[in-house]
């Protein structure tokens, strides 16, 4: 049995708590958009733009939502061996200037990913600010980048697994051994 770090009601009360976190910051709804990077970063983004929606009392539909790939803007491209990544789409269907960019990632560790994914954000123009939210901010940065929103700060060098119930029918936080 894995060592579980967020079970199913404690995972959910973190993107409750970083669902309150932005409503509470970003209170001009008009100006506020969700972005979540590839992979389970988008799944936790639409759970957070739905907490958002509510917590505004608007139709989640009048929050732009959009979604990032950062893989072609990695800089760790050649560890990946002989194994080609897999590109999923990226989707800005909205204009991102004087927009707050909520940007939404499953786990924050050494801020590569977050860099890349200010890359391709830069790509589609110059949003008001860029906020990002975390489930996880595992420590240990390599770049100067730092999460506003976060669900839990659990410092470790462990590799750890985000399940969601949208891919693995279950929200888990746990060890990898």
């Amino acid at each position: 049995m894995p060592d579980i770090i967020l079970d199913t009601k404690a995972f959910q009360s973190a993107v409750s708590k970083i669902s309150r976190e932005i409503s509470n910051d970003n209170k001009n709804i008009r100006e506020t958009a969700v972005v979540g990077i590839q992979n389970k970063g988008v799944f936790l983004a639409k759970r957070i733009l739905a907490g958002i929606a509510k917590l505004a009392e608007v139709d989640i539909s009048q929050i732009p939502f959009g979604t990032l790939d950062v893989t072609l803007y990695r800089d760790d491209l050649d560890n990946f061996d002989s194994k080609m990544p897999v590109i999923k789409d990226t989707v800005i269907p909205f204009d991102m200037s004087r927009k707050n960019i909520i940007l939404v990632d499953d786990v924050l560790c050494t801020g590569r990913t977050v860099r890349a994914a200010l890359d391709v954000l830069m790509n589609f123009g110059r949003p008001k600010s860029i906020q990002l939210a975390v489930l996880v901010d595992r420590g240990f940065r390599e770049l100067p980048i730092e999460a506003r929103y976060i669900g839990i700060k659990y410092q470790s060098r462990a590799l750890i697994r985000i399940k969601c119930k949208e891919t693995d029918g279950v929200d888990r936080v746990t060890f990898i051994k």
